[in-house]
């Protein structure tokens, strides 16, 4: 069988349903929503509500898609096992190296993201030895809570969770209330290539799925939970976001020259507080995308070193918490040097079409999977799977093409790098097994 029922008896299954929704959600609400409502309303006006709603969509196909895929696995890995297993160890290996170097990468920059919030009351953080310090703090904090345990770190993501819904919840509710509806003018449909690159900007802001996915070996009932929790989520995400955006555009007559939308709606209907609510929920936004950031990284190179594709003491577990803390400790050490010294130039040049990879990966192996006996039968399956399947992907080659000649370029550099790792590694295995054969 290509899929044991837990091949991890190791890690322990500490997140429970409510816990694991609250993962997902808290690592889509991250910090971008507190500046893309004027980035989307620049790019096409109020047709940025139309855009929510057709990116909901998409993500929503693309969705049931990982639904019925991970309904099928039980084990770490997410994207990273679903492609090793439905297209072989290369495929798999490119997905998990490509994965875990763009979600570090991202953990680095969301750092000096909350620098510079943070900066807002003292700005000396910003600077020299204050900065590194600060960051330095931040990095060992969230990697000390995954070290002593999921059901620890799980219970700490749901507080960050209920207090980015709260907060934001808030604005959104109050909000309505001051929305003038002569802002909602609806000319010209705009060009094609503004549409759809709102729509590409917000595929990525509604992703979060895909890594959450990422610690079902310590899921309660994965086959089950990760399914449901996943639709639930996504519905819960989107209304958020379509509220904010309604509020912003409704409320702040400037919002495409705004560069903090939410706070300086949040200043015209709450007053000077406004400002420093929206500072403090920034900061309580970050901070929990980096907590969730942590908790799934470190276990793709322990889903990888499972497998045998990355040097097997990646897979050691803690014998008292049960956490992969080798993995934990090298993926932090990584983060905080790139967090430290600027260089995370891959933060954004490749998440795009490395989601968007995996993305379509994860949809080509529905149709494929159906057809295997040797893997695990699916305990969520998709009505006109097959139809949903070829449509979603045909989404993710369309907003390839929207993407960048640059992120094909850094996406091919950093493939390449893990193709050598690959080779390297193999040739390792074999040559151990020919010495102990």
């Amino acid at each position: 069988m290509a899929q044991t029922p837990d091949s991890s008896p190791r890690l322990l299954r500490g997140i429970g349903r409510f816990d694991f929704i609250a993962l997902i959600i808290n690592i889509t609400i991250g910090a971008g929503i507190l500046g893309l409502p004027a980035k989307l309303y620049a790019l096409i006006g109020a047709w940025s509500l139309l855009a929510y709603i057709v990116s909901a969509a998409v993500v929503t196909l693309i969705i049931l898609c990982f639904a019925e895929v991970s309904s099928r696995f039980s084990t770490t890995g997410g994207p990273y096992l679903y492609a090793r297993v439905a297209f072989g160890p290369l495929v798999g290996f490119q997905v998990g190296w490509l994965f875990w170097l763009s979600r570090t990468a991202a953990f680095a920059s969301i750092c000096n993201l909350f620098v510079s919030y943070a900066a807002v009351f003292r700005p000396e953080l910003a600077t020299d030895w204050e900065r590194t310090g600060l960051i330095t703090g931040l990095v060992v904090g969230v990697a000390f809570i995954n070290y002593l345990g999921v059901q620890r770190s799980a219970r700490v993501n749901t507080v960050f969770t209920v207090s980015k819904l709260l907060a934001i919840g808030l604005f959104a509710m109050v909000g309505l209330f001051f929305v003038d509806t002569a802002a909602f003018t609806f000319t010209k449909f705009p060009d094609y290539t503004s549409f759809s690159q709102a729509v590409l900007l917000l595929i990525f802001t509604f992703s979060g799925f895909d890594v959450a996915a990422i610690p079902s070996g310590e899921v309660q009932q994965p086959q089950r939970t990760v399914p449901l929790s996943l639709l639930v989520s996504i519905g819960t995400v989107a209304v958020l976001f379509i509220a904010v955006q309604f509020v912003c555009i409704g409320t702040l007559p400037n919002l495409t020259h705004s560069e903090r939308p939410l706070a300086d709606a949040a200043g015209q209907f709450i007053g000077p507080g406004g400002a420093l609510f929206i500072t403090i929920v920034a900061l309580i936004t970050a901070m929990g995308t980096l907590h969730a950031l942590m908790l799934t990284g470190p276990r793709l190179l322990f889903a990888m070193a499972e497998q045998k594709q990355l040097p097997v003491w990646l897979a050691n577990t803690h014998p008292r918490f049960r956490t992969p803390y080798v993995a934990i400790l090298l993926t932090a050490a990584v983060q905080l040097l790139l967090a430290i010294t600027g260089t995370f130039l891959y933060a954004l040049t490749l998440s795009t079409l490395i989601r968007l990879a995996y993305f379509a990966l994860t949809c080509a192996a529905l149709p494929m999977l159906r057809r295997r006996a040797d893997v695990s039968m699916a305990q969520f399956q998709v009505r006109g799977g097959l139809v949903v399947s070829g449509l979603a992907m045909l989404l993710c080659i369309w907003l390839i093409s929207n993407s960048s000649g640059r992120e094909a370029r850094d996406v091919a550099i950093a493939g390449a790098v893990g193709f050598v790792i690959f080779l390297v590694n193999r040739r390792y295995q074999q040559t151990k097994i020919a010495r102990n054969g």
